[in-house]
């Protein structure tokens, strides 16, 4: 019988994201560094340093990607819903 535990582990990823494939990544989908650091919640530097070998990139980054890609695809937010930059302009302009 399986140790319960067990399912608590992520399953090994076969794909090890190249900091060649992650820059072709960003720039065939048009996202600039920051900009995918803010999609992704990490430090522009962050991304920074994975394009240029300084830091490892996550194993599960490709799913992240996945993720955004589907996101962008879409429009994630409902029509008339606005977002809070711009609410936050609004009240900027009503002033």
């Amino acid at each position: 019988m399986r140790n319960p535990i067990d399912r608590l582990y992520l399953p090994m990823v076969d794909y090890i994201m190249k900091s060649s494939d992650l820059i072709k990544w960003r720039q065939d989908k048009g996202y600039s560094q920051v900009d995918l650091a803010k999609a992704l919640g990490v430090a522009p530097n962050t991304v920074y340093r994975w394009e240029k070998d300084m830091r490892d990139i996550p194993p599960f980054l490709h799913l992240a990607l996945e993720c955004l890609e589907k996101k962008k695809g879409d429009d994630s937010k409902p029509k008339g819903m606005k977002t809070k930059m711009e609410t936050k302009t609004e009240r900027k302009v009503k002033k």
